[in-house]
């Protein structure tokens, strides 16, 4: 478990399928993401289960332990953004009421840290589809730095193409942000 301000970074758990369900229902949470709105509780049971059961997996959750949203690294062979081993993907997302807060941002920061201090990640990847607007300012405030662009893209959970950009931050980018 890693904890900032005012968050909990904190692995799923079954009992977190209710409040999955609730945000992860909304139709602007996953479409901007690549994948379909859940269907009810037992669909959240399901991705918990099979989804965000894997390393590097976490549940954001307020102070009280109430999952709100997700994030994650994605290591050597869960992504298909680098097949190095000091190299993974990060991926977020949270519920509509907490857009705005600074959450997000307040959570990849304490993951970053995770990745580079802990886990000896050379760089971290990250990315968004065309129009997700508020994943790019994520990433800009952040630190990362645009690499490229791919159009066409499969999304095979929502069963169509998009255009997709590819952002990177190095170890040493993260650590002039962190100590400047």
């Amino acid at each position: 478990m890693m904890e900032t301000k005012r968050l909990l970074l904190r692995p799923w758990q079954e009992s977190d399928a209710k409040n999955l369900y609730e945000y992860a229902k909304d139709p602007a949470i996953g479409p901007p993401a690549g994948w379909p709105p859940h269907t009810g509780v037992e669909n959240s049971l399901e991705i918990i289960r099979h989804v965000f059961f894997v390393p590097e997996t976490y549940a954001v959750c307020q102070k009280d332990g109430k999952a709100i949203g997700s994030i994650g690294l994605k290591l050597k062979g869960s992504t298909d953004m680098t097949d190095r081993e000091d190299e993974c993907e990060l991926g977020y997302w949270i519920g509509k009421p907490f857009w705005g807060q600074g959450l997000i941002p307040e959570a990849a920061e304490e993951l970053l840290r995770h990745a580079f201090e802990d886990l000896g990640m050379r760089a971290v990847w990250c990315g968004y589809y065309e129009g997700n607007e508020k994943s790019r300012r994520v990433q800009q405030k952040l630190g990362f730095v645009y690499q490229y662009t791919t159009h066409d893209l499969d999304i095979p959970l929502l069963g169509e193409k998009r255009t997709g950009h590819t952002s990177l931050l190095t170890k040493a980018q993260w650590e002039a942000k962190r100590n400047g």
